[in-house]
């Protein structure tokens, strides 16, 4: 082990652990401020998303979304990249999902839509990272830059598309038709009742994440494109020098990670709305930030880190009903505290840690 290099489980584990207790001390802070009792606001947030099957239904539903966008964030990561613009990439996937699903949902059943649905997602979100990507690997256009304009962008694209284009004809929603049996993914509560999901929306577009987590992790650590774009991000000179194009690398890396990001509008559009509306994507491309740095930008770690804040979104829902002085605003702090330790002040406990694991490793060298 080099000077400074911590052992897997104390980086993979531990650091996790302690900036997660200490979002959650802050939180608690926070909490007892307003006059509340924390470890009463504790058991609600966590009995509300996983004490009964409903809520752990929600759970998984935020969940599904937080996984597309973590993963989206963590392939740009293993490059070097930053990919902030996930949430222009989700918005134009829904407009893939909704043109496959408003041209086949009365001619097939929803299964042979969903590869369509899916292609246009992927398609659509990695058209809208291309530009980002080509900026950064010929011009030199920072990539977080870019990628946040564009964000805008989708935005405002959307909201001519769903004024105009494609809104129903005679209606006032900003919002497309809604989809018919073909268009509509199957709720998991319908497949399996015993689960006892209720009403929640989790559907099968769950499986469709947990899938892209295994190709994911495939084409990081088993195949070359992946060692190549592992390569570039540890160190682009060196990675150049053996022969790898940046252009290339760069480019290919963006279209993937869009494309991801693109796919999350299926769980959306496709598997819970049953229609393309606008601002259905509130915020769950830059929570996908910090999904990908709690996981550590691994597809096990992101599904983990997923379902934490699939926890608090569903959760925080039952605490601000529960408990009045905790609005839904307070929630959104908490999440904010988690993002901010996990993102920003990942670091903070690091060099403690390196200390303390350090004089254990001359020992260990001399023994050798």
């Amino acid at each position: 082990m080099t000077p400074g290099q911590l052992p897997r489980w104390v980086d993979l584990g531990l650091i996790p652990f302690l900036n997660l207790a200490a979002a959650f001390l802050v939180s608690g802070l926070v909490v007892v401020l307003i006059g509340e009792n924390p470890l009463e606001a504790v058991q609600i947030l966590v009995w509300g998303s996983l004490g009964y099957g409903e809520g752990i239904g929600f759970t998984l539903f935020y969940a599904t979304n937080f996984i597309f966008t973590g993963l989206a964030v963590a392939v740009a990561f293993h490059a070097g990249l930053f990919n902030i613009g996930g949430e222009g990439q989700a918005y134009l996937g829904g407009l893939g999902v909704a043109v496959a699903c408003l041209a086949f949902d009365t001619v097939v059943p929803w299964y042979l839509t969903l590869p369509f649905a899916i292609i246009g997602s992927a398609a659509m979100g990695a058209a809208w990272a291309f530009i980002p990507a080509w900026l950064q690997a010929t011009r030199g256009s920072h990539v977080v830059i870019t990628t946040i304009m564009f964000n805008f962008i989708a935005s405002s694209l959307m909201v001519y598309l769903l004024n105009g284009v494609l809104k129903e004809r005679g209606s006032m929603q900003p919002e497309t038709r809604t989809f018919e049996a073909g268009g509509r993914l199957p709720f998991l509560n319908d497949l399996f009742p015993s689960f006892g999901f209720g009403y929640a929306p989790v559907n099968l577009s769950l499986f469709v994440a947990l899938a892209a987590c295994v190709l994911v992790w495939l084409l990081i650590w088993r195949t070359k494109l992946g060692f190549e774009i592992r390569s570039f991000g540890a160190n682009a000179t060196a990675a150049v020098y053996a022969g790898i194009s940046p252009v290339r690398t760069i480019v290919i890396t963006m279209l993937i990670s869009g494309g991801l990001a693109g796919m999350m509008a299926i769980n959306e559009i496709m598997g819970s709305q049953h229609r393309l509306l606008i601002d259905f994507v509130t915020g769950y491309g830059f929570v996908g930030i910090a999904v990908a740095l709690m996981g550590r930008a691994h597809p096990v770690g992101i599904i983990l880190a997923a379902i934490l804040f699939g926890m608090l979104y569903q959760g925080g829902a039952e605490l601000s009903f529960e408990m009045p002085n905790i609005t839904r605003d307070m929630i959104i702090v908490i999440q904010g505290l988690v993002i901010l330790f996990a993102g920003a002040l990942e670091y903070m406990f690091r060099p403690a840690i390196i200390r303390l694991f350090a004089p254990a490793q001359p020992l260990k060298a001399k023994e050798a």
